[in-house]
């Protein structure tokens, strides 16, 4: 299972839980990705099945849920202290964190603003520790950093376009017709999960 770094870890967690009472037999590896790694396990024959932020071309997929990304930075960062709303010529002479896309044969770069300084990471929450430690400004999923926000570590910017973005997510099956049945018991147990997640989300 290739999953997109994206997927909120409660949905990874529920659906794993699920298939581990009813597929206690099966072996799972999962190999977590950024953006277009998805799509390479697909094309690769490297996963079964797969959580990716687009349906890669000539596969089928089904849409588990939409993510928020929000532009943020540190309250002491310079970006606050500005005052009124910011636009892009601002935000480009500071330095921004955007995460590797793990994919090699169409990497891709969502989220770049094309600021001239641009830190890459590969995992989320580095890129989350380095705007929350005041060093750059990025946009960075709602549901991943929900408690820095409560707390006030981490602070929306007051952009004047753009502060919000969203992303989707799909279920691919590499080979649907010829799936086993674990399989397709843990692409039933990932849209469980990601319907509780919405669900809960909407409350």
């Amino acid at each position: 299972m290739a999953l997109d770094s994206l997927l909120p870890a409660e949905v990874m967690l529920a659906a794993c839980g699920d298939f581990a009472g009813h597929c206690r037999e099966t072996r799972l590896q999962l190999h977590e990705v950024v953006m277009s790694g998805a799509d390479d396990a697909l094309y690769q024959g490297d996963a079964s099945l797969a959580v990716a932020g687009r349906v890669p071309q000539g596969f089928l997929g089904d849409w588990l849920l939409d993510a928020e990304f929000i532009a943020c930075a540190a309250p002491g960062h310079r970006l606050h202290a500005l005052g009124g709303e910011l636009d892009s010529e601002r935000l480009r002479g500071e330095v921004q964190v955007v995460l590797r896309d793990s994919g090699i044969r169409q990497p891709r770069d969502e989220g770049w603003l094309g600021a001239h300084q641009r830190w890459t990471v590969s995992q989320p929450e580095t890129g989350i520790a380095m705007v929350e430690a005041g060093l750059a400004f990025g946009w960075l999923a709602r549901h991943r950093i929900r408690r820095q926000l409560a707390e006030g570590s981490l602070k929306p910017l007051p952009l004047k376009s753009g502060a919000v973005r969203k992303a989707s997510l799909h279920l691919v099956l590499a080979e649907p017709l010829s799936a086993g049945p674990a399989c397709l018991y843990l692409a039933d147990a990932l849209r469980r999960a990601a319907a509780d997640w919405r669900s809960g989300c909407a409350q």
